[in-house]
């Protein structure tokens, strides 16, 4: 018994260890991130100041650098996916969970899981080649006759029908960023307890009633966290935006307009910028910038879930 013992006693140690080891170890990887995108950068806030968050230049040859531009165009795509990407995934989950047959919804989740595991450049090559042509012809030319006339959001519809812009980019990152939120959707909605829905629809509420008052409050939380992971990943895509977003350094209110992320920037401009060069210090600079703009997202989702939640009536 007493060797039994010491071996459990060691076995709980040796665990206990590498346990702790794991989360020193996240919290290290995280602050060497930050630590060298903030050294790396460094030297763009010494030479442009305050001035480089709200400088909409970005040029090369001159030398000069501004983080507006490309900050315009992430918050743009991102916000603007997120706002195409929420009811579609809403939409999937709830039918997948609730009302679809059993093998129907197999099916179709097994496809929504294909799409999850499609490559982002996948979804840019496609995107290039169909959804371009497709809003170039057809979507743009439209919107611009029927909706660029009128007063106010006119001017968000307005521009040369390129095909190429801030829309088409957030539409390739809405299909992108769908499969990720319908599946921790549909997971919280199975996982709802069966009684719940069912005393509502034994009290006469329509289906409409019983998402809207029963499902939704009881999944708030995971809502939000699909809605966080989802915009996280939008933040961050590279390739498939870089194909479609017209990569034009410039801010226009136009959905129409060739714009940047921070990301496809970065992607772009790296392999030319030499070690050591102001143009790779301000694209560490705004590694950084992206890095606390999803931190300030996350923050932002936490502050939300503290929120006294809602009770079923």
């Amino acid at each position: 018994m007493t060797g039994a013992g010491q071996k459990s006693g060691l076995s709980d140690s040796v665990f206990a260890a590498l346990v702790r080891l794991s989360g020193v170890l996240i919290v290290l990887v995280v602050g060497g991130l930050i630590a060298v995108l903030f050294s790396g950068g460094l030297h763009a806030f010494h030479a442009f100041g305050p001035g480089f968050l709200t400088s909409r230049i970005w040029n090369p040859v001159t030398n000069v650098y501004g983080a507006a531009a490309p900050v315009f165009g992430t918050l743009v795509t991102t916000f603007l996916s997120v706002a195409l990407a929420v009811p579609f995934a809403f939409g999937v989950s709830f039918w997948l969970a609730e009302m679809a047959p059993a093998a129907i919804a197999e099916g179709v989740g097994t496809a929504v899981q294909l799409l999850a595991a499609v490559p982002s450049i996948i979804y840019g090559m496609w995107g290039f080649f169909e959804i371009v042509p497709f809003m170039a012809r057809h979507v743009e030319p439209a919107a611009t006759h029927s909706l660029g006339h009128l007063p106010v959001i006119g001017m968000l519809f307005r521009g040369a029908p390129y095909g190429t812009g801030l829309l088409t980019g957030a539409i390739i990152l809405a299909i992108m960023i769908t499969p990720f939120m319908c599946a921790v959707m549909r997971d919280v909605f199975t996982s709802m307890p069966a009684v719940l829905r069912e005393s509502a629809y034994g009290l006469g509420s329509t289906r409409w009633e019983v998402m809207r008052k029963v499902t939704l409050p009881w999944s708030k939380q995971a809502v939000i966290g699909g809605i966080v992971l989802g915009m996280g990943r939008a933040m961050g895509e590279t390739m498939a935006v870089t194909f479609v977003i017209g990569n034009s350094n410039r801010i226009n209110w136009s959905f129409f307009a060739p714009g940047n992320t921070i990301a496809s920037l970065i992607a772009l401009e790296f392999p030319e910028s030499p070690a050591g060069s102001l143009k790779l210090a301000s694209l560490l600079a705004l590694g950084l910038i992206l890095m606390t703009i999803s931190f300030l997202t996350l923050t932002c989702s936490r502050l939300l879930l503290r929120s006294k939640p809602a009770t079923t009536r």
